[in-house]
């Protein structure tokens, strides 16, 4: 029996409707600051995407975008800006930054109750803390949110993430911990990938490497959660899993693109929304 399709999309535009609805009554709005360095068209079309989820939540919106070239002190005095503006309840700094500019710096200097993508030191170890948590990593928090949408529980499941980096392998293993899932985390040296993803109740993907995740390694009735976005040998987005071979053996799955990406930026509207709720906005 295929499997059961995640519907990133749906989800989250059921998100987005809740945050604009609560947007709506307040007398201020909640509002969303994006930094970018450079003109990367990746990085561009990513903030033009921001701008209209803030549209859509009715957040207020500013952007600054710096030059290629731009010093650390630069960069660092316009994210004091954005700190120090009460209208300004998160703030996004897109990363990568040039090389010359030291990126754990730069998020240091992010007021963690402005940290709405939780990837400050601060607020990721409060995460690894079970402490404060007002904010959760938006990417391994929207899968959370697709696992509960579904009615899967990962207590008890075994649960393997491939993919190791601070942005989403190891927030993603801390959360699935927290719902009381036993957990694995696979990388490039795991000596047994296969195996290791064989073993999986609840198998989530992100290593940024398409084809990676093969049907022979999927647990018949397994959850595979696919968070990367890849481009094939053509050009075409894709993930780590090979989707269609590995539906006939899952339970459920998220396709690339329309599963977890969307859910993601819904997550940062609610993060924006819990900010400016924690700011004392009404």
């Amino acid at each position: 029996m295929a499997a059961v399709v995640m519907d990133g999309k749906a989800l989250a535009a059921k998100l987005k409707g809740q945050v604009r609805l609560q947007a709506e009554r307040m007398a201020r709005k909640p509002g969303l600051a994006v930094v970018l360095v450079g003109d990367d068209p990746a990085a561009l079309a990513y903030e033009s995407g921001k701008r209209r989820d803030c549209q859509e939540c009715g957040i207020y919106y500013d952007t600054f975008r710096l030059p290629e070239a731009a010093s650390q002190t630069e960069l660092l005095e316009v994210i004091e800006t954005f700190n120090s503006r009460e209208d300004i309840d998160g703030i996004l700094l897109l990363l990568p930054l040039p090389r010359h500019l030291d990126e754990r710096r730069a998020l240091l200097a992010i007021r963690p109750d402005k940290d709405v993508d939780c990837v400050s030191p601060v607020n990721l170890g409060e995460l690894l803390l079970d402490g404060r948590d007002t904010f959760q990593p938006c990417t391994p928090a929207g899968v959370m949110r697709l696992l509960e949408e579904y009615g899967v529980d990962p207590a008890g499941k075994e649960c393997v993430v491939v993919g190791r980096s601070h942005v989403v392998g190891k927030p993603q293993a801390l959360l699935l911990l927290r719902k009381n899932g036993t957990v694995t985390i696979c990388h490039s040296k795991t000596a047994d990938l296969a195996g290791q993803c064989r073993r999986a109740d609840i198998l989530v993907s992100a290593a940024g490497r398409p084809g990676l995740i093969t049907a022979g390694m999927v647990k018949e009735g397994a959850v595979v959660i696919d968070v990367s976005m890849n481009r094939d040998a053509q050009g075409r987005l894709c993930g780590d899993v090979d989707c269609a071979a590995a539906a006939e053996k899952a339970s459920f799955i998220t396709p690339v693109p329309g599963g977890t990406g969307p859910v993601t930026r819904a997550v940062l509207m609610e993060n924006v929304l819990s900010a400016a709720l924690a700011h004392g906005k009404k």
